[in-house]
């Protein structure tokens, strides 16, 4: 398990972050059993509670669960619910932004999906 943190925002939001990304990518699959909080902080050289936070982030998401005396378990599902939290987030974040610029740039609906079209083509990206 890697970490690698940044000044930008608190280690245990950085902790939950990377965690979900696991789960996202592969890296935890659901239903099993991830480091103990305090494996965890010995590995990355962190306060236990600081661990605790962050893990308690996404138990709190619905993305972990905690089993008594067995540890912490990544959830049946959680990856779907990633996927779905992540799309639209997608959409807020860059299609609401996208349209809203392509409609100051006087771009048709046709011209946009044009432009993410040669995007798509160009990112070696074809619908199949």
């Amino acid at each position: 398990m890697h970490f690698s943190f940044d000044q930008a925002s608190p280690i245990y939001r950085q902790i939950a972050a990377q965690l979900e990304e696991m789960i996202f990518t592969g890296g935890l699959k659901e239903e099993e059993r991830i480091p103990s909080t305090n494996e965890l902080s010995r590995e990355l050289h962190v306060n236990p509670a600081t661990v605790l936070k962050g893990m308690n982030l996404l138990v709190n998401a619905g993305l972990l669960e905690k089993r008594r005396g067995l540890g912490t378990f990544v959830v049946k599902g959680a990856h779907d619910q990633i996927v779905e939290e992540r799309r639209q987030t997608f959409y807020e974040e860059y299609v609401e932004n996208v349209v809203d610029e392509a409609q100051k740039l006087n771009l048709s609906e046709q011209r946009l999906i044009e432009l993410i079209k040669r995007g798509y083509e160009e990112n070696g990206h074809n619908e199949d």
